[in-house]
């Protein structure tokens, strides 16, 4: 396997992390002082990663442009709790503690638009690299989950000690991040007297094993906007392009379970997941990364000076089970008479082909960032009126 394709499958692998620590016998590591501001990514009220540029250029079917402005909420009524996806470049097997530009890259497309619904607290962890899942590809060692879960586990208790003050709290996460946050929830948060704080669970690009009931342990899936102390999940494939049967995303091991789909915009739309429903995307104006192909232009004659760009009506998604697998399913709306782009990009490219088995893991988020601040709004006043 080439050294390339390696990497294109390292960016997007938190799927392939190991449950159990690397086999050597280490020293414990020393555990983080999460009273340290540095050892965050970002904190509320602080000038840092997630201060970013979020404005966005809204591209209308006819072609015609708006631009959108950002601010965050100067008095939001819960938190967010955020653990990002596997994006670290350091060179062991877990990351150090140093912020880096791929952390501060990943919050700016995945979190910074929450902030118009709740303050923020994103933690550093040492997550497994990038560079010990392309060693597991070659048959080697991966690097110390347990590590990266521990570091988690530590900031979320001393959040829930100093930050927290009885406030209803968001948990986001995505790809290694989610693992991070199912652990998390399974052995800190359900049957624990802090469930009752939970407002959700945004697990995504994740397989989230639920059973027949749709429940991760007694945390169940949502099922509509006003619903709280569940959970949002699911994982993204093309319609035109359903997971292979080699995929590992959109199904779970265990038998019996499944994994859980939840369409957040069908949910704000007072649909089922499985209703297609346009989808409020939020996506990079500069594509996302070596790995994936370069936007065409959003429409004939546009140049975009934003960060983001938005589409509306572009793309759908509806939750599909077939088989072995859940996912959500996401169609591009494309109309070859009007002057907008008919295709997005976020598939994984090697040797410029897309590897069919990753989806649109790139872009989970991204496809419906729009859906997710807004259901997080409508989740936070449910919250509130209870």
């Amino acid at each position: 396997m080439s050294k390339s394709m390696l990497a294109a499958i390292g960016l997007t692998a938190g799927l392939l992390l190991v449950s159990s620590a690397c086999a050597q016998t280490q020293a414990a590591p020393t555990a983080n002082d999460y009273g340290k501001s540095e050892n965050w990514l970002c904190l509320p009220g602080r000038d840092d990663a997630c201060a970013t540029d979020q404005s966005t250029t809204i591209v209308a079917a006819d072609g015609k442009a708006a631009q959108e402005t950002f601010a965050a909420a100067t008095q939001a009524p819960v938190d967010c709790f955020y653990v990002y996806p596997t994006v670290s470049t350091d060179p062991g097997g877990n990351s150090d503690m140093t912020i880096d530009a791929a952390e501060r890259s990943v919050v700016g497309q995945q979190l910074t638009r929450f902030g118009t619904q709740c303050r923020i607290f994103a933690p550093m962890y040492r997550q497994v690299t990038l560079a010990a899942l392309r060693k597991v590809m070659m048959g080697g060692q991966a690097g110390d989950a347990a590590l990266a879960y521990g570091d988690v586990r530590d900031a979320w208790n001393h959040y829930l000690a100093h930050e927290n003050k009885g406030r209803g709290v968001v948990l986001i996460g995505h790809s290694q991040g989610s693992r991070m946050l199912l652990q998390l929830l399974k052995e800190e948060i359900d049957g624990k007297p802090v469930q009752k704080q939970v407002v959700s669970a945004l697990t995504l690009g994740m397989n989230t094993p639920v059973d027949a009931t749709g429940r991760y342990g007694t945390l169940p899936l949502c099922t509509s906007a006003s619903q709280t102390g569940c959970i949002v999940t699911y994982v993204s494939f093309r319609a035109s392009s359903p997971p292979p049967a080699s995929s590992r995303f959109g199904r779970t091991d265990p038998q019996g379970l499944r994994a859980g789909c939840v369409n957040p915009a069908a949910l704000l739309a007072g649909k089922a997941s499985t209703e297609a429903t346009p989808l409020s995307a939020y996506f990079s104006a500069k594509g996302m990364g070596s790995t994936a192909a370069t936007p065409k232009p959003w429409a004939k004659g546009l140049a975009v000076t934003t960060s983001f760009v938005a589409t509306p009506g572009l793309v759908s998604g509806r939750c599909v089970s077939e088989g072995e697998f859940s996912y959500l399913s996401v169609a591009v709306n494309a109309d070859p008479a009007d002057p907008r782009v008919d295709d997005i990009t976020g598939d994984i490219l090697v040797f410029g082909q897309p590897l069919k088995d990753w989806g649109l893991h790139l872009i989970d988020v991204n496809l419906a960032m729009g859906d997710l601040v807004a259901l997080v709004g409508e989740q936070s006043r449910a919250y509130a009126a209870k």
